[in-house]
Parts: C-alpha cells; structure tokens; sequence
C-alpha cells in the first residue's frame, strides 16, 4: 500500500490479498496489481451476503404470512392440540420447558416401585424449577415407592410445604398435568415417545382421573393400615394376595404393582410361610379364607387363583 502497487508474481505467498479483494489489476499493466482499502474491500465483499440477508428476511416474512392463518385455525380446533414428541431428549427437554412455565400446580403419577437415580434427578430438576415459578407439587406413586432411597433422597432435597406425596396400590401410566392446562403420557411401551395434550376436554378428563386416585391413595406421611389385625402381613402383600385370588399369574401382579417378578415371588413365599400353605393351590384357598385377599369366605373369585 505504501508502494501503490506491487507485481502480480508477489501473490503466490499470499493469494488472500486476491481473495478479499484487497488488489485489483492495475489498468496501465497486467503484470501489476494496485492496493484497494480495506473499507472498499469490506464494502465490496459484503454485497453477497447483505444480499442474502436480505433474502431470507423476505422468505421469513412470506412464511410468517403463509402459516399464520394455519396456526389460528390449529388454536381454534382442539382437535390439533395434541403433539407428538418422539425421542427421550425431546420429552425431557419440552418436560423442563413446561417446569419452567409452570405457575399453579403440577400433579404427576408415576407407576413402578423402584425410583431410579437417573429418574429422580431430572424429577428434582424439574420440581425445583416449578417451586421456583411458584407451583405446588402432588406426586403419586405406588405403595412399593415407599421402600425406594431414590425416593427418599429425593423428598429430602424438596421443601416439604411445596410438595404432597400419596401413595397407591395400582396407579395408571405415567401421567404428569401442568396448570391443568397441558398433560403428558406415554404414547409408547417403551417410553421414548410421548403425547402433549392440550384439549381441553381431555386434560380435564385426565384431570380428573388423577383426583380419584388422589383421593383414594393413603399420604406418604401416614402408615398404610394393617392388612389383616392378627396378621403380620404388608399392604404390598395384602395387595398381592388379592390379585393373585383374582387370577393373575406373577408377571401379570408384579406389573401392575410396580415391583419386579422377583420381589413379586418373595411376597408370596412369604404368604405361603405365614399362613402355613403346602402349596400354590393352597395358599389361593386360605388366601381367600383367612381375608388377607380383601375377600371375605366363602365368597367366589372372578378367575380361579393361581395355580388351581
């Protein structure tokens, strides 16, 4: 720039001059290239893009202009207002998005005994964020919970005037209501998709149900009743025994009570050891016959027990 030109051979260790426009050919001499300043450079070399910019603007605004009469249709119709979210990211993602909104209260179901580690961190992430927007929480869990240190560990790290627990022998699917406004279920078995649901006669409904199984679940602060006075059986096994009188094989009780086939198994040789039973068949007559299935003697079952 000093010289006010330089030959064009000069270039081969720095062909960048060229690139950003930096030299132009000197008009008098081909060999030569002239020094161009740097703000022209600049100018020169943003045209493009400020094209471009440009371009996507008027294609943001045409879209705006497109969609906008769709989306009111959608706000209209609540036919639409259920969304499908695929991939667990997602779910947890838009979960703590909707913590974050959350205003009132948030009433969440969870089936299953164990409480894994993983699971309660993202639940105490969430329910921080919800405390901290100045929502209420209810959790709703299954009576094996009660046993979980996941779950224990959990309620100690959340301030007791901002959250009830109840517990419950069966619970539906996982069920999670923000505001009673929008809800959250499993759209598949195995949990890596999900339904937002904003109808609101359905998140009314869903609503609803959850107030049912609220009102019949025991807190967590009071101990579950004996099953039968004289007895030293467990709700838990209380529970077990009636589903077995009902008919159901172990897989099926240790589903619907959240607890693994093994702990099931357990709970029924401890059945059969304190009511003296000889056999599977046996323990599903005294069963019945000593009450602890919740049915009084003499009275028939819906399906023969288990084993029969």
């Amino acid at each position: 720039m000093r010289a006010g030109r330089l030959p064009r051979a000069a270039l081969a260790s720095a062909p960048c001059l060229l690139d950003m426009a930096l030299v132009q050919p000197d008009p008098g001499d081909a060999a030569w290239l002239r020094p161009v300043p740097p703000s022209s450079a600049l100018a020169h070399l943003l045209q493009p893009i400020t094209r471009e910019i440009d371009e996507r603007i008027r294609l943001t605004a045409a879209l705006a202009g497109a969609l906008a009469p769709l989306a009111r249709v959608a706000d209209e119709d609540p036919n639409l207002a259920i969304t499908v979210l695929e991939g667990r990211s997602l779910i947890i993602s838009v979960l703590r998005e909707a913590s974050t909104h959350a205003k009132e209260e948030v009433l969440t179901a969870q089936p299953g005994g164990n409480r894994l580690t993983h699971n309660m961190r993202q639940g105490l992430e969430n329910a921080r964020t919800a405390i901290a927007s100045g929502a209420r929480l209810r959790h709703l869990y299954q009576h094996p919970a009660r046993y979980s240190p996941g779950l224990k560990d959990y309620l100690a790290q959340v301030p007791a005037d901002r959250l009830q627990v109840r517990t419950v022998e069966q619970t539906v699917d996982r069920l999670i209501i923000f505001d009673r406004a929008v809800a959250y279920v499993p759209a598949t078995p195995s949990r890596d998709a999900a339904l937002e649901i904003r109808h609101p006669a359905l998140v009314a409904y869903l609503t609803q149900v959850y107030e049912v199984l609220w009102a019949q679940a025991t807190p967590l602060t009071r101990q579950l009743p004996a099953a039968v006075p004289g007895l030293p059986v467990t709700a838990v096994q209380q529970s077990v025994a009636r589903l077995l009188a009902e008919g159901d094989v172990d897989d099926v009780v240790a589903r619907k009570l959240g607890i693994s086939v093994r702990t099931c198994r357990a709970h029924i040789s401890k059945l059969m050891q304190t009511l003296d039973a000889r056999s599977r068949t046996h323990l599903g007559a005294l069963l019945v016959r000593s009450g602890v299935a919740g049915t009084e003697a003499g009275e028939t079952t819906r399906r023969p027990a288990a084993g029969a």
